[in-house]
């Protein structure tokens, strides 16, 4: 059903992956410029990705199984874009003598992706059994 918990969940990471990423950078360069992630072609094709798993992962409700291996899919692919971010901040230069680069919040948002995705899977993973049970008493 399109009105349980983990479509709410799984609307939450929509939200992170697919809309607020453009708004938030990532981090901020040595010239004092934001970098966002479309900067970057492999970020642009990771988050896009992961947009596109979550918006298909909500339509199909129905097919809970194929939901939860989606999700499984997703948390994936948050987790190569957290390394990627992490990779590429522990080698942004923060020497003292020029302007000093920042990491933004922006880095983070696969974290906060990531755990919403976990409940939305434990969510359909209940319901998955919640069916089965109901089944086994027919």
């Amino acid at each position: 059903m399109i009105q349980r918990i983990q479509t709410i969940y799984l609307l939450l990471t929509f939200i992170i992956t697919g809309v607020l990423l453009f708004f938030i950078p990532l981090w901020t360069t040595n010239t004092g410029k934001p970098f966002y992630f479309m900067q970057d072609q492999v970020y642009t094709i990771i988050l896009g990705l992961s947009t596109m798993l979550t918006i298909i992962s909500i339509i199909s409700f129905k097919k809970r199984q194929n939901q939860f291996v989606m999700g499984r899919l997703n948390i994936i692919l948050n987790l190569i874009l957290l390394g990627l971010f992490v990779y590429r901040s522990l080698n942004l230069s923060g020497d003292a003598t020029a302007v000093v680069s920042e990491k933004g919040i922006g880095m983070f948002l696969p974290i906060v992706a990531i755990v919403l995705l976990v409940l939305a899977n434990k969510a359909i993973k209940k319901d998955e059994d919640l069916v089965k049970s109901v089944d086994r008493l027919r």
